[in-house]
């Protein structure tokens, strides 16, 4: 608790100052001046320096590490790069304006996505602690990792249904015919007639076979559990559990594998569609420009949805992962790479998805807008039933869906995680005994396979789309721009920046820019874009009803989303309250001290550090001077907590 430890404060005017006397490129700019302090708090509170007799942190279990740089790499983009990738981002392309949709998706890359991206990197890496302990820094915005966690507990609920109904079309793919082509005999009726068809064989096998959404009147009608699909969603979570068994050191071994095959798809998939008649009407639907688009808000705000819907922001699975990385690590190439690749590869899915729904749209001689779709819809609708029409259908279908169930499973394995790490951080003592974290992990595993049995039954496609709906939308908005000001304001932009340069041990030119830029983002130009997300999804919210194909949700049903999403960020609120309260003073002061990192926030990565040889810190020449304290220094210093 935040009135238990220590926290680092100014001292009494002894400073000891980590740069060097020359001035940086950044302080010659006149951005920052050799002042600015290590606490974002004011000189008056002095008065609450930690004694000098303060007892030492108590030695921590040593913590995970990667087994090289590639596999944090690797599964970084196996986290970003998943089913939204694929099924939403060619659809959005094309909805909102083809090629000029670009515009505005790299400048919300560019002003929110990256910067967040790199914010929740340097937090894990820096803090050595996952969603909810890694706000020692700030105490007051604990409440922010509780929320990620919750926003992550949602995901992982609907997620791995998706898994399982990929699951169910990998093993029926082995049929031949593909029991949703005009091929299959219980096909025929829907196939003979095209001109009184109002569903096509895949439509049905989806609705009927797979979901059976037809025998549910709606969200108060769930129905029986589909049992293919318990077996399914059951072997989804089997193989998480295996795949995580050993924490990093086995899931970092399983995104060899998972984490490229689905490259390797895309580009055979991009191939075979290049020679089908019709590919090229497809991919110039997907990227012939319509220029007036950029005046539409919702352009904007798809863009935005996109990249936190595909990079993964504010769930806390990369502030975990990050966790795991050596101190020196440098996040900055991190994320440059896992970034602008995974909007690369979004890009790139488009090629593959268009050219064949380009060759379907060609054979029923219908524009591509008809064929067109996003989602399960074309994950498990449009998508399947082009392949269905290609030689060679059972093959190309098992490739498809072995793609989408490791794209899947690669982003679950970030979202479990962040629970994973949260909660073995809060206990230390799981993390210590492998049976106690054994038997943890499966027991999390079997209460969300337990919870996803609602989402398989009849009406479950109801329920899992108010899920998706709302469990990552307003919440998660408001948590991430917590965040933002949170670390720009509270615990102080240049304090951050600082901690960057430490940990990548050296700042050249380029490097310094780039710091430059990603601190006018967060103080300025990210909180005001998230502000606008936020506006514009309350307003869509209030005026837009929620839909499953024809099935209007009640408002009951919308209320309850709302909730969802509540229940997420309020959490901010409720531990800030906590943390105020468990301190003493007049409320202004409470508040000070509830924002002061604690002691143990510098003494996390002790273990990872590559200066953990050396009593002193490593001078480091950056675009960022700040002034350490005496009781700054005694928070860092090794030979005391080497010999606790």
């Amino acid at each position: 608790m935040p009135s238990e430890e220590t926290r680092t404060a100014p001292g009494n005017g002894v400073t000891v100052n980590t740069a060097t006397t020359r001035e940086s490129p950044a302080q010659q700019n006149g951005i920052v001046s050799s002042h600015d302090v290590i606490s974002p708090v004011s000189q008056s509170q002095t008065e609450h320096q930690p004694s000098s007799s303060t007892p030492a942190a108590p030695a921590q279990p040593p913590r995970e590490q990667w087994g090289g740089k590639y596999e944090f790499l690797l599964s970084c983009i196996g986290y970003c790069v998943g089913l939204g990738n694929v099924w939403r981002f060619p659809y959005l392309c094309y909805r909102n304006g083809g090629g000029v949709f670009l515009i505005p998706y790299f400048i919300m890359l560019f002003f929110t996505g990256m910067p967040l991206f790199l914010m929740e990197l340097s937090l894990g890496q820096y803090g050595a602690a996952g969603p909810i302990t890694v706000w020692k820094c700030c105490p007051l915005l604990k409440g922010i990792g509780i929320g990620m966690l919750c926003v992550s507990t949602f995901v992982c609920l609907y997620y791995n249904v998706i898994i399982a109904w990929t699951f169910y079309y990998l093993g029926s793919s082995f049929q031949s015919p593909l029991p949703w082509s005009c091929d299959a005999l219980h096909n025929i009726p829907f196939c003979g007639n095209k001109t009184n068809v109002t569903q096509s064989p895949s439509e049905v096998f989806w609705n009927e076979k797979v979901l059976g959404v037809v025998n549910s009147a709606g969200l108060h009608d769930p129905g029986p559990v589909r049992w293919p699909l318990a077996l399914c969603l059951l072997a989804a979570w089997i193989v998480i559990f295996l795949c995580m068994l050993k924490g990093i050191r086995s899931s970092g071994k399983v995104v060899y594998v998972t984490a490229t095959f689905p490259y390797f798809v895309l580009v055979v998939l991009i191939i075979r569609g290049a020679t089908l008649e019709g590919s090229l009407n497809g991919v110039a639907f997907y990227l012939t420009p319509n220029w007036i688009h950029l005046a539409n808000a919702q352009v904007w705000n798809d863009a935005a949805s996109q990249i936190f819907y595909s990079l993964g922001i504010g769930v806390g699975g990369l502030l975990s992962m990050a966790s795991y990385n050596k101190f020196d690590n440098n996040v900055i190439r991190d994320t440059l790479v896992i970034t602008i690749g995974n909007c690369g590869t979004s890009f790139f899915a488009g090629f593959a998805i268009f050219s064949i729904l380009g060759h379907m749209a060609w054979r029923k001689g219908v524009p591509v807008d008809k064929v067109a779709d996003s989602g399960p819809g074309l994950a498990f609708v449009a998508y399947p039933e082009a392949l269905a029409l290609l030689p060679g259908s059972v093959f190309w279908s098992i490739l498809f869906f072995l793609m989408l169930f490791m794209l899947g499973v690669d982003t679950l394995f970030g979202n479990m995680e962040g629970i994973c790490t949260a909660v073995l951080d809060e206990f230390p003592q799981l993390r210590s005994n492998l049976k106690h974290k054994t038997l943890f992990l499966a027991l999390l595993c079997f209460a969300f396979y337990l919870m996803g049995l609602l989402l398989i039954t009849d009406g479950g496609i109801y329920w899992f789309t108010l899920i998706d709906s709302f469990s990552t939308s307003f919440g998660l908005i408001i948590i991430t721009l917590f965040m933002c000001i949170g670390i720009s304001f509270f615990y102080g932009v240049n304090q951050f920046c600082q901690d960057i340069v430490d940990m990548i041990c050296r700042c050249p030119p380029w490097c310094t820019k780039l710091l430059l830029y990603f601190k006018a983002c967060w103080v300025v130009f990210t909180p005001f874009l998230l502000t606008f997300i936020l506006t514009y999804i309350f307003i869509e919210m209030y005026r837009t009803p929620l839909h499953y194909g024809t099935y209007l949700y009640p408002t009951w049903g919308k209320a309850l989303g709302v909730c969802m999403g509540a229940f997420c960020c309020l959490q901010i609120l409720v531990w800030a309250i906590v943390a105020v309260s468990k301190e003493s003073g007049t409320l202004k002061d409470r508040f000070k001290k509830s924002i002061r990192p604690l002691n143990s926030w510098r003494v996390n990565n002790i273990n990872t550090t590559s200066q953990e040889q050396h009593v002193e810190p490593q001078q480091v020449e950056g675009p960022f001077t700040v002034n350490l304290t005496e009781a700054d220094f005694t928070a860092m210093n090794w030979e005391a907590i080497s010999e606790a």
